[in-house]
């Protein structure tokens, strides 16, 4: 297969990848109307933990004493990070949702100006003013800004996947990337389910809640995770991003067409502004992530 070939079909499959992601913002707001965010995260994960394992048995056994470490790590922020973007999603719409949490890709660089000491170019701050006037616009009410309880926790969750980011920018190797997502995905899921269990998991009664459950779990989780892992391989980090900055449209796109949310000029000035903030942030030239935090250790 040419280079040009394979490169086209990495974008492509990141894409569907991204595409999925953005389909469960509006399941995930359904199903959390009957069993709690913690709940449902407690089941997701596991589920797809199994499923990568099977899937891959023997790469959690190449990794390094300290790979493992790292990987334990990386896995509580994603875990907070799905934590409190679950709660947030409960009490705010699927599509504002989806535009909130794409900010990690404008809050990444803003971290790693603070951690790692880089500097923040004319282009990011331009980003971060579109993107906070898009979250305005979004939230923006007739009886006011209704920044609540949802969107907060929502925009927490997003700076918690920016972290995220910058450490697997810094521990991720290829030959460990399937080995890191597992241990990834076991310490979500005994995150999860330490939280989920003082009150006791709820078990959903539908055929229906429990579709979504595997499907969020399988191919939104495990295998969009391998999927995600394999195109990266073949993508530059700059040009992934570009491509992963779709997943809010897809996110308000699935609302609007099968969540039986409205299709307003809000959301579409709002969603378009933060749009532009993410394509900022990901076109203006800057040194890679990367290639600059090797030096953090675990």
């Amino acid at each position: 297969m040419s280079s040009t070939r394979t490169t086209r079909l990495a974008t492509l499959a990141l894409l569907a990848m991204t595409a999925c992601w953005g389909s469960t913002f509006f399941l995930i707001k359904d199903l959390t109307d009957r069993i709690s965010p913690l709940d449902f995260l407690a089941l997701r994960f596991p589920i797809a933990t199994v499923v990568l394992w099977l899937l891959f048995p023997r790469a959690v056994g190449r990794l390094s004493a300290r790979a493992r470490r790292q990987a334990v790590v990386l896995g509580a922020l994603y875990a907070g990070g799905q934590i409190l973007q679950t709660i947030g999603l409960a009490h705010t719409a699927a599509s504002v949702s989806g535009f909130i949490t794409g900010l990690y890709v404008v809050a990444t660089p803003l971290l790693a100006a603070v951690l790692l000491r880089h500097r923040i170019g004319a282009a990011t701050w331009t980003a971060v003013l579109v993107a906070i006037a898009g979250i305005g616009l979004l939230t923006l009410q007739p009886a006011g800004l209704a920044f609540g309880y949802g969107e907060t926790l929502t925009l927490v969750s997003a700076v918690v996947y920016a972290l995220h980011i910058v450490g697997l920018g810094a521990w991720s190797r290829p030959q460990d990337a399937v080995g890191l997502t597992i241990i990834q995905l076991a310490t979500i899921s005994v995150i999860c389910v330490i939280g989920a269990a003082p009150n006791g998991i709820t078990i959903p009664d539908r055929g229906s809640d429990w579709l979504s459950i595997v499907y969020m779990a399988v191919f939104a989780g495990a295998l969009a995770i391998a999927g995600q892992t394999w195109a990266q391989a073949h993508l530059s980090p700059s040009r992934s991003a570009i491509v992963m900055s779709m997943e809010p449209v897809f996110a308000a796109t699935f609302a609007v067409a099968f969540g039986g949310e409205g299709l307003s000029g809000r959301l579409l000035g709002g969603g378009a502004l933060v749009m532009c903030a993410m394509l900022l942030v990901e076109l203006a030239p800057r040194r890679h992530i990367e290639g600059e935090v090797t030096h953090l250790s675990v």
